[in-house]
């Protein structure tokens, strides 16, 4: 029994889980791998990439926008597939989740920003469902962090308590946002780290 009373892990998927989706490092390495212009590239995702987060249009439509709006040699399902293809498991993270969740019988929420495309597919990919209780994702609820009605809509459907809740995200800002309401957040840094800060927390293993 967790005599913290937390009974609820938030999680996000990029940087926590996994490797980030669609962040400037992989922007970059995919405009270089076509041999498109990095900086139109960078200018049109940040004009619509919100937009595609909050699950308001399609994968192929987002690419068509930032790199298919002339000609090329290459398909979207090419960049597509190029992009699921990059992702990677930060497995000592997810054995880290997984056994929590086996010895404290905790809920486990996702709570990420992620395109519907991408997060689907990387829930397939890296079975998430096997030890995720259920998916906060942007693209599926049509709003994405620093809002607060995400993390208020996780509480709701977790049916706890913020006090309830240890969230993990590796972005200092959306920790801070979460801490608004009451979260427990832990900043990822590695794994380790993490797992002596749930201790702390009273999720000792």
């Amino acid at each position: 029994m967790n005599p913290s009373g937390i009974t609820t892990l938030f999680l996000d998927i990029g940087g926590v889980l996994l490797t980030n989706g669609w962040d400037t490092a992989l922007r970059k390495q995919t405009a270089e791998h076509f041999n498109v212009d990095y900086s139109e590239l960078d200018h049109r995702h940040r004009v619509t990439y919100d937009t595609y987060e909050e699950g308001k249009m399609s994968l192929e439509t987002y690419l068509r926008q930032i790199i298919f709006f002339e000609p090329r040699s290459f398909t979207t399902a090419d960049v597509q597939n190029y992009i699921l293809e990059q992702a990677e498991p930060y497995q000592d993270t997810i054995d880290l989740v997984q056994r929590l969740k086996a010895v404290y019988g905790l809920k486990i929420a996702v709570v990420s920003n992620e395109g519907r495309e991408i997060a689907e597919d990387r829930i397939a990919r890296f079975h998430l469902k096997d030890f995720v209780d259920f998916f906060i994702v942007s693209a599926f609820v049509h709003f994405r962090k620093p809002d607060l009605d995400i993390y208020r809509l996780a509480l709701d459907v977790a049916h706890v308590q913020p006090e309830q809740v240890a969230y993990i995200e590796d972005r200092p800002l959306l920790c801070e946002v979460a801490a608004e309401l009451g979260i427990h957040s832990v900043l990822n840094r590695s794994a380790a780290e993490t797992r002596e800060i749930l201790a702390r927390l009273g999720l000792a293993l």
